[in-house]
């Protein structure tokens, strides 16, 4: 891997967050009839998951790219390409039942991550879609969980 593709360009932090409220926003000013997508061929679609907070107890909620693996939806925890893990990834590992709402209906499903056989072949799938993937997950210290939402 080359240099450029080790520190590949992300946005600064607060032109992430903003970017994240805005969306949020649009989504539930329109009582959720814009800002969800549905995966197309080589792009990926918009969820809005909602998980149990592992602290409060309470409902968190977020909306992330994602693409179908059959009747699964899978996601990346890649808070932004930044050090931390996501809370919603924190909160998806504490309480694995969730809900998530795309742009076709409401689903439950219950959240893991994938991993070995399964997670190589669902991160190619990714790099199909993203082809700078493997240079924004070089930023982290640590491994991105492809993360696998099943229904129940």
């Amino acid at each position: 891997m080359s240099t450029s593709e080790r520190t590949a360009w992300v946005p600064p932090h607060w032109v992430k967050w903003l970017a994240w409220k805005i969306h949020r926003g649009i989504y539930n000013l329109s009582g959720g009839r814009l800002g969800l997508s549905l995966p197309r061929e080589g792009r990926y679609g918009t969820m809005r998951l909602t998980v149990t907070g592992r602290r409060t107890g309470e409902p968190r909620s977020v909306i992330l790219g994602y693409y179908e693996d059959g009747e699964n939806l899978v996601t990346l925890a890649m808070n932004g390409w930044e050090e931390p893990e996501p809370a919603w990834w924190l909160n998806l590992q504490a309480h694995p039942d969730a809900e998530v709402v795309v742009a076709d209906g409401t689903r439950s499903v219950h959240g893991r991550a994938a991993e070995g056989a399964e997670r190589d072949r669902l991160w190619d799938r990714w790099r199909e879609i993203d082809k700078k993937l493997d240079a924004w997950a070089a930023r982290r210290s640590k491994p991105t969980a492809v993360v696998v939402l099943e229904p129940r």
